[in-house]
């Protein structure tokens, strides 16, 4: 038999949340999910980046990934003076995966946002990583897709 490949997973929360329910009126199964990344693989990074709101059910759902095996970080949701939000995760998404990157055989991104290409591609030729995407498919950037090892799109059996 074989040695298990490693896996680092990465969640962009905001992201597949809006892109699920603006395509789909439903929400990404983080279960599901988890059984479908980590089968047959050694998990060595879960994390869940999130934004707090001083929320119940916000803290609810982020105890729930946690429960999953997904280590959860928060960054404070904050909202412009034009009435807009922001929490954008992008460059501390960015930072631990190059950090992870050379401890992992495989990275699994779940995030359709097309900054993450350029990562993507740094990486596989670093570290030599396979390199998995999560995402509604038409809410990512092509150019994700194209830079990904592995493209999986979000579709009904990765939904609630």
């Amino acid at each position: 038999m074989s040695e298990q490949k490693t896996v680092s997973i990465f969640v962009d929360v905001q992201n597949v949340y809006y892109t699920s329910r603006q395509t789909y009126k439903r929400n990404f199964d983080y279960n599901k999910f988890w059984s479908l990344v980590t089968k047959n693989r050694k998990v060595i990074n879960a994390i869940a980046y999130a934004t707090y709101r001083n929320d119940q059910k916000q803290t609810e759902f982020q105890n729930i990934l946690r429960a999953i095996g997904f280590s959860v970080k928060l960054k404070p949701y904050i909202t412009r003076i034009d009435g807009t939000a922001k929490a954008d995760w992008d460059v501390g998404i960015a930072i631990d995966i190059m950090e992870m990157a050379e401890t992992s055989d495989i990275i699994v991104l779940v995030s359709g946002d097309g900054d993450f290409d350029q990562l993507l591609n740094r990486i596989k030729s670093k570290y030599n990583n396979e390199c998995e995407v999560y995402s509604v498919k038409a809410l990512t950037a092509n150019s994700l897709i194209k830079e990904a090892t592995r493209y999986y799109p979000i579709v009904e059996e990765l939904l609630l």
